[in-house]
């Protein structure tokens, strides 16, 4: 997989080139992720224009949505699945997956909550929360169903940063495709560059302010042992990451078949 250098979506990058069993790749220019589209311009984005998305899913919970609205191509569909929507309700709060900005404009705030490993036990959580809350997973269930689909194009789902919900996202449609762990975990940890990249400023603000870098970077970036976390909770569920689909998320056989014969070339 390769990132793809847009100009006004960060983030992006084709799930089409990554290795799978037996020699064979995933189809290129099928199902591309990235973080959210609020600044998205193909006039100004020759690179994404050429891609012809046509069906865009947004991961983004509604506060996400309404602060930062998609711009959608024209003529593509929207679809939402918030994932996140039934931790937020069992929480009666925003996950940190879905609150970046707000735990890094305070430092003192940010290390009552975040500081000691707080930080990355909160994220385990919310990753396996990816696996067996409901929300998420009619949310995975509409990828899978949409990414299988020949009639649904071009294919772009996101999330805010497109690290997080995006990532589980991928790793579950390369697993089903057949890229082995080390494959997953790469892909998984690819994107830090480019998330670190995007929240920049927003990191040199924090640790100016006297934040502990640590509870940035484990707030803006992704780690093995967030992933590991939701394929964990996969194992000890269901089995395997098929049963996990096919019961978890309720997908069948089919439709997975219908996804490997469109995505694999």
């Amino acid at each position: 997989m390769t990132a793809t250098p847009s100009t006004t979506v960060a983030n992006l990058r084709d799930l089409g080139g990554t290795p799978l069993s037996g020699g064979r790749t995933v189809r290129p220019g099928l199902v591309l992720r990235s973080g959210q589209l609020d600044r998205l311009d193909l006039d100004a984005d020759p690179v994404v224009a050429a891609l012809g998305v046509r069906t865009v899913i947004d991961f983004r919970t509604d506060a996400e949505r309404a602060d930062h609205p998609d711009r959608i191509p024209a003529g593509a569909r929207l679809l939402v699945g918030d994932v996140l929507a039934d931790k937020l309700r069992a929480a009666g709060k925003k996950p940190a997956a879905a609150q970046l900005k707000d735990l890094l404009s305070d430092p003192v705030v940010a290390e009552e909550h975040l500081g000691g490993g707080k930080a990355q036990a909160l994220f385990a959580d919310t990753y396996r929360s990816f696996v067996h809350s409901g929300s998420a997973q009619a949310a995975y269930r509409m990828l899978l169903t949409e990414a299988a689909d020949p009639q649904a194009g071009p294919l772009l789902f996101h999330c805010t940063a497109g690290k997080d919900r995006t990532g589980w996202g991928a790793t579950v449609i390369l697993a089903l495709l057949g890229a082995d762990d080390d494959t997953l975990m790469a892909e998984y940890l690819s994107v830090n560059p480019a998330v670190k990249q995007a929240f920049a400023p927003m990191i040199e603000g924090f640790t100016a302010a006297g934040g502990d870098p640590d509870i940035a970077l484990a707030l803006i970036g992704v780690f093995p042992s967030y992933l590991e976390a939701a394929l964990d909770e996969v194992e000890t569920r269901y089995g395997s990451m098929e049963k996990y689909v096919r019961e978890g998320l309720g997908v069948p056989d089919e439709t997975v078949e219908a996804l490997r014969a469109r995505l694999v070339g």
